[in-house]
């Protein structure tokens, strides 16, 4: 079976993500699981998200350009912002904003899942509605899948893994509203 990861120049890779990123922009409902694989526990979360386009020149983009240190400019990028409410075990509530850039094959955060540190991932397009990462930090390491379906729909999946162990799996259904 042959791979059918996009293999592109640097350009392209950017340019099709940038299209990845504007198809995902709106208010989405995301339901999703966390499963703890040694435990058995399961998490269950509910979560209204916003995620909005941002070009080159935007301020958040320029900001998140000078955290990474970088000489040149980040392409683009979005904001995600999201209000959770954490459903089972326990009752809770989150929110926040981070915001991801791309350049090359990397794509920028100004926070990590588990940090509020500024981190890295590189990606690849496996097709124009998927989208793979992978990010490592603080000896963990985060493998995510992004996959657009159709106009109203996203599903996504992170395998959370620590020297070398699979500890998590998070699995999304979003509905576009």
């Amino acid at each position: 079976m042959s791979s059918s990861v996009i293999t592109a120049p640097v350009e392209n890779l950017e340019t099709l993500a940038t299209h990845f990123f504007e198809r995902s922009v709106g208010q989405w409902t995301s339901q999703r699981r966390y499963y703890t694989l040694e435990s058995g526990e399961t998490q269950e979360v509910v979560s209204n998200l916003s995620v909005e386009f941002l070009n080159a020149d935007h301020p958040d983009i320029l900001a998140l350009a000078k955290m990474h240190d970088l000489d040149s400019a980040i392409i683009c990028g979005v904001r995600s912002s999201w209000e959770s409410n954490y459903i089972s075990p326990s009752r809770k509530q989150a929110t926040g904003s981070t915001v991801f850039g791309i350049k090359g094959n990397i794509l920028y955060r100004d926070r990590g899942f588990a940090t509020t540190k500024p981190v890295f991932a590189t990606y690849e397009l496996r097709d124009r509605n998927t989208m793979q990462l992978h990010t490592e930090y603080g000896g963990s390491a985060f493998d995510e899948e992004l996959k657009l379906v159709g106009e109203s729909y996203r599903t996504r999946q992170t395998i959370i893994s620590r020297a070398g162990q699979e500890i998590m799996i998070g699995q999304y259904l979003e509905t576009r509203a």
